[in-house]
This record gives C-alpha cells, structure tokens and sequence, in this order.
C-alpha cells in the first residue's frame, strides 16, 4: 500500500443516511476560547459498518445563492461503535465551531458545517455518508512501534484507535508516541479535568502522550512541533528508521508542511527526509488522515 492520503475531493458522498442526535456536550472548559463539543449519534441501520479510524461527512445546508445546496466536512468516528440489540448503531465525532476569514474582503463568516453541528439539539436528525477513508491499522507485529500525530479535533481518531488497541491487543508490546497539537492547553480535548480520556493508558508502560502548544496561546500562531517533537529528535528519528514503525497522522492538512520542516530538520535535510517518508509510505506505515 502506498502513501495514503484521505481528502473529501477523492471520496464518494452520494450515499445518504439520517442519524438522530442523542446528546450534544461541550468539551472544552468554560474558560477557553474554543468551542468543541461531543455529539452521539444513533444510526437506526444495523448493516452501517466502519472502521477505527474512518470518518463520516456530514450533509450541512449549503448556500443556494452560491450554487451549493450541501455543504459536506468530514468528521472522524471519535470512539469504538456501539451496535445495540435493537439494531441501532452509535457512534461518536468531535466538532470545533469554526469560522473563516474571507481573503478578499477580510470578513469574518461561521463555518457551515460546525456551525450547524454545535447548534444541533437532542432529537435533531442530520444527514451523514458512507464512512470514509482508509482506516489506521493495528499492524500484525504487535511488537511494532506506533507515532501518532494529530491537531485540533484529529485527536478523535486516535482516541478509538489507542483504545482499540488496548482493548483488542493484550499482548501488545510495541510503544506508542502521540503528539497532540493545540492553539492553548485549554483547547486539550480528552485531556482535560472534564474528560481526561487518555488518562487510564498513562500507566501503561507502552503508551506515552506529549504537547505541543502554540507559542501563544489563542493565537493562530503554528503549532510548536519542532519543539515537542524536536526534544525528542534521536529518539523519534531512530524509531523512524526501524522496519516495525507505523507514522499516522490526523488533523488540519496545514499540519503537513510544518511536519515536514521539522522531520527534515531531524532527518539533516529536506532530501533525506523525503527518502524515508518514501520508504515508509512504500511500506504502508505512513497514513494522512486530513482535512
């Protein structure tokens, strides 16, 4: 398998279910400025299949004027799937409440899609696809090494995956490195004292969860990598070059060139970087999941 790379533009949305809104919870303590919440879904679809590590799009009003009539964003599945015994599916995503800023006029416009997600009520019905992307993999080596890096709400994917390693895999052996990327440590989702997600895997010895922080918070200054990956550096760089280590990344797309600068600064130059990000993704240890 090659370098895999999930965008909206590559996949095929015209499969169309609805999914009733079960709970909507907000995540982020009262004190942040970033708004993300929780929202549980039930599908009434016993055959709706996904993977850990697959997304959802939700189908948003889109703007006729504009010639859009559905706004669609891909969510990650932020939690193991629950198939109840009436049939029902229940599944978990994680939206931030976004806004843009219009290049040519310098306006201030809401993000369609989550801004119609964080409005949603209990009992609202919305409208999602197929599951989408190719999911992360537990690799057959169980001695293998794990570097999961992800921004923002691509924290969600991961959260299932770590958990369904943990509760699939006991004879797991393999360390796994997570870097989590934040604007301000109040934005930590899952890692906070409301829903501190990751904190029963802290003990285990295989697992170990790092930060990296905007250098000030609440702007929207680049996210710290090359200081949280970088004090890592020899460590991360050795574990790049064995056969057994999987790199999975989750989040903004914008997080890939930042990724890139500080691996090739890792790596002594951008060619050397190149080559073995080319050598893991021949290998099918180098998966985007991005947005």
């Amino acid at each position: 398998m090659n370098e895999t790379v999930t965008r909206l533009a590559d996949v095929d949305t015209s499969a169309r279910y609805h999914a009733a809104v079960l709970s909507s919870e907000r995540i982020t303590p009262p004190e942040s400025n970033d708004e993300v919440r929780e929202l549980v879904l039930s599908i009434d679809l016993p055959d709706f299949r996904f993977h850990v590590g697959q997304s959802i799009g939700v189908v948003a009003p889109g703007s006729p004027e504009f010639g859009k009539a559905d706004h669609i964003r891909l969510y990650s599945v932020a939690d193991l799937p629950h198939h109840l015994d009436d049939g029902t599916v229940r599944i978990k995503i994680c939206v931030r409440r976004c806004s843009y800023v219009d290049s040519y006029s310098g306006e201030e416009y809401p993000g369609v899609a989550s801004n119609y997600l964080c409005d949603r009520k209990v009992g609202d019905v919305i409208t999602i696809t197929d599951p989408i992307g190719v999911p992360f993999r537990i690799p057959e080596n169980h001695d293998a090494h794990l570097i999961l890096i992800g921004t923002g709400t691509g924290i969600a994917p991961f959260r299932a995956f770590v958990k369904h390693i943990y509760r699939t895999t006991p004879d797991w052996r393999g360390r796994i490195l997570l870097f989590y990327g934040a604007n301000s440590g109040l934005e930590l989702l899952y890692m906070n004292e409301e829903i501190d997600d990751f904190a029963q895997y802290y003990d285990r010895e295989t697992f170990e969860a790092f930060q990296a922080l905007s250098p000030r918070p609440n702007w929207a200054d680049p996210i710290a990598w090359d200081h949280a990956i970088g004090q890592r550096g020899d460590e991360i760089w050795k574990l790049m070059g064995q056969p057994g280590t999987h790199v999975y990344l989750a989040g903004l797309e914008k997080m890939r060139p930042e990724l890139d600068r500080v691996f090739a600064a890792l790596a002594g130059s951008e060619e050397s970087w190149e080559r073995r990000r080319a050598e893991l993704a021949a290998g099918g240890r180098w998966v985007e999941l991005l947005y």
